[in-house]
C-alpha cells in the first residue's frame, strides 16, 4: 500500500504488530489537510473534486400569515432568508366618515426585524397623504429595509355631488385597495397578506370631500447568516376601514406576512 512504511502484499511469514502500528499511525493527506486514522475533520483546503455529486436538504420555507408565536430554526440550517411586511392602513370614509385604522407591526425576534404598519387615510378631502410604515434591521442580519408607500390624500368636494375616493399605498406584494372614481362607492379592500393600504370612500355630498387611502407597511428582505435556535414572530393585522358617516366607507388594509427560508 503506497504511502505507508511497510507493505505486506507478498508476505509469507507472520506480520510484526509493531509494523502494523506504524502503518496505522501514518496520517493521510487530503489537499493541505493531514488526517489521522480514526480522526474527524470538517475543513479540507486545496482539494479539487472531479465531477462530484453533492447532495443536501432542499430549502425549507415557512410562511406566517397571521398571529404570533415562535419560529424554530431547522437543525443544520446554515442561514435564513426573511421577507416580511407590516400591515397596511385602512382607507378613510368619505364625507363625514372616520379615519382608517393603522396597520399592525410585523416582527421577527421582537425588535430584531421590525416592519411597522401603515397609517390609515384621513377623511373629508383634506389632501393629506397617510404616513407610510417603516422598517428596521437589527445587528446580526443584513438586507434592505424599505418604508412603505403613502396612501393618496382625499380630494375636495365637487359640484357633481360626489368626489372620488383615493387609492391606498402599494407594498412590494401589490394588492392595494382602489379608490372609486365613477360612482358613489366605498373604497376597495387591500388584498390579504400584502401589507398594502385600503382605498378611501367617495363622498356623496357637495360640502365634504372624499376619503384618503391608507398607507402600506414597511418591508424587509434580510439574510441571517448565524441564526439563533428560535425567534419570536408576530404578523401585523390590516388596519380597519374608516366608517361611512354621511357618505361611503373606506376599504380595509391588507394584513402583513412573513416568509422564512432556511438554507442548508
Amino acid at each position: 500500500m503506497s504511502g505507508v512504511p511497510y507493505t505486506f502484499g507478498n508476505a509469507t511469514t507472520s506480520i510484526p504488530l509493531s509494523q502494523l502500528d506504524v502503518n496505522f499511525a501514518t496520517p493521510a493527506t487530503l489537499g493541505n489537510t493531514t488526517v489521522g486514522l480514526g480522526n474527524t475533520v470538517t475543513t479540507i483546503g486545496n482539494l479539487t473534486l472531479a465531477n462530484p455529486t453533492i447532495t443536501g436538504s432542499i430549502p425549507q420555507i415557512t410562511v406566517y400569515t397571521s398571529g404570533s408565536g415562535t419560529y424554530t430554526t431547522p437543525t443544520g440550517a446554515r442561514y435564513l432568508y426573511v421577507k416580511m411586511v407590516g400591515g397596511g392602513g385602512g382607507g378613510a370614509g368619505g364625507g363625514s366618515g372616520t379615519v382608517g385604522g393603522t396597520g399592525g407591526n410585523t416582527t421577527v425576534g421582537s425588535s430584531f426585524l421590525t416592519c411597522t404598519g401603515g397609517a390609515g387615510g384621513t377623511p373629508n378631502g383634506n389632501g393629506r397623504q397617510s404616513v407610510a410604515g417603516t422598517a428596521t434591521i437589527g445587528s446580526g442580519a443584513t438586507g434592505i429595509a424599505l418604508s412603505g408607500s403613502q396612501g393618496n390624500g382625499g380630494v375636495g368636494y365637487g359640484i357633481t355631488g360626489y368626489s372620488e375616493g383615493q387609492s391606498g399605498g402599494t407594498s412590494p406584494f401589490g394588492g392595494a385597495g382602489a379608490g372609486q372614481n365613477t360612482n358613489n362607492t366605498p373604497g376597495g379592500d387591500a388584498a390579504a397578506n400584502t401589507g398594502s393600504g385600503g382605498g378611501g370612500g367617495s363622498s356623496q355630498v357637495t360640502t365634504q370631500g372624499s376619503g384618503g387611502g391608507g398607507a402600506s407597511g414597511g418591508y424587509i428582505e434580510a439574510y441571517i447568516t448565524s441564526p439563533s435556535s428560535t425567534y419570536s414572530y408576530a404578523v401585523g393585522a390590516g388596519g380597519s376601514a374608516g366608517t361611512a358617516g354621511n357618505s361611503y366607507a373606506g376599504g380595509s388594509g391588507g394584513s402583513g406576512v412573513i416568509f422564512i427560508t432556511a438554507f442548508f
